[in-house]
């Protein structure tokens, strides 16, 4: 009997809905905010209302590409944290109402660990290019930093992880302070290809172990650029692609120096990352280098599943679906929480 699980991913400012029949990804539908930009954030409150207006939708031509029925499905998965509180709160109602209506399991959802197990999202059945465990996995996006033993779908150990700013939040910041806009992840990232990585020198933190940094970065940043421009009021203009390809490569290298140390003192070969940040030219160049000089076995996702899609909610679902690792209706959203 086929094993279709319906993914509803709502943690954030996108609306997700995926359907993967058997381990195989048969629809993947996001739906975007662009309301925030004009904010230059993600505003809590309109984000919920948007997911209220886009889910029944998202749901609907999820299944229609799929070309699945409702009666059809044997669970729903869905995004139960980490997350904004009121975004969480409308995928999570929905997939409650939906598997309760429809007399199916309900299985809750880490984001974090969805976005690990994007890897193992196929598209067809000859599909086989998945990480082989155990495998290190350098998790990056808007607010996580963090370098996990991967040991199965269900083990996972947190070995390192920023303990201030995060490497997304970073780049953000530095972007809205040069006027550049948001999201800055991309807009960092297509001016980078254009300029000179060496052209500025950022401090870089100095802390033990597998630890991350990124705020000490992010202040070098924001007073040498202070500085020039008291000399020049245009240099942000003047400068904006060198600016954007140094501040990368200072980030870039300084997730690439502990992610290395870690998979040589673990002797580890198998490294993937993943994350919204793992879209970044920059850092997706650093894991072919890396690769060819300490001969690892690199794993980079599809840009589609970098950022916050269902199709990871639903993977993650099919695996805790053979487990019957299945979710009371009593469980609430939460906000924060680890792997």
């Amino acid at each position: 009997m086929d094993t279709i699980i319906l993914g509803i991913e709502s943690s954030c400012d996108d609306t997700s809905a995926a359907v993967i029949k058997n381990g195989i990804l048969l629809s993947n539908v996001v739906a975007s905010q662009a309301v925030h930009e004009a904010y230059g954030g993600v505003v809590p409150e309109l984000a919920s209302r948007a997911h209220q207006q886009n889910i029944v939708p998202v749901v609907h031509e999820a299944l229609k590409r799929a070309h699945v029925t409702k009666e059809q499905l044997s669970a729903i998965a869905f995004t139960r944290g980490p997350g904004l509180m009121g975004s969480l709160l409308v995928g999570v109602s929905f997939a409650k109402g939906f598997a309760r209506a429809l007399g199916i399991p309900m299985i809750d959802v880490n984001h974090l660990q969805a976005h690990v197990l994007a890897h193992f999202i196929k598209d067809t059945a000859d599909d086989v290019a998945q990480p082989k465990l155990p495998f290190l996995c350098l998790l990056v996006s808007g607010g996580n930093s963090q370098i996990i033993l991967v040991k199965s779908y269900n083990d996972m150990e947190v070995l390192g992880q920023t303990i201030d700013d995060a490497a997304g939040e970073a780049i953000d910041k530095c972007s809205k302070v040069m006027g550049l806009g948001y999201p800055g992840g991309p807009i960092i990232d297509r001016l980078a290809r254009q300029g000179n990585p060496k052209a500025f020198t950022f401090s870089k933190p100095h802390i033990p172990g597998y630890d991350y940094s990124f705020s000490g970065l992010k202040t070098s940043f924001l007073y040498s650029l202070r500085d020039w421009l008291k000399d020049d009021p245009d240099f942000i203009e003047h400068h904006k692609e060198d600016l954007a390809a140094s501040l990368e490569a200072t980030i870039v290298d300084i997730l690439m120096s502990k992610l290395h140390k870690v998979a040589k003192d673990l002797n580890i070969k198998e490294v993937a990352v993943a994350g919204g940040v793992s879209a970044n030219t920059g850092l997706r160049n650093a894991f072919h280098d890396y690769a060819k000089r300490y001969n690892w076995n690199i794993y980079i996702p599809k840009f589609s599943y970098t950022t916050d899609n269902a199709a990871m909610i639903a993977i993650t679902g099919y695996f805790k679906y053979l487990d019957k690792d299945f979710c009371t209706i009593d469980k609430p959203a939460y906000s924060r929480v680890g792997l």
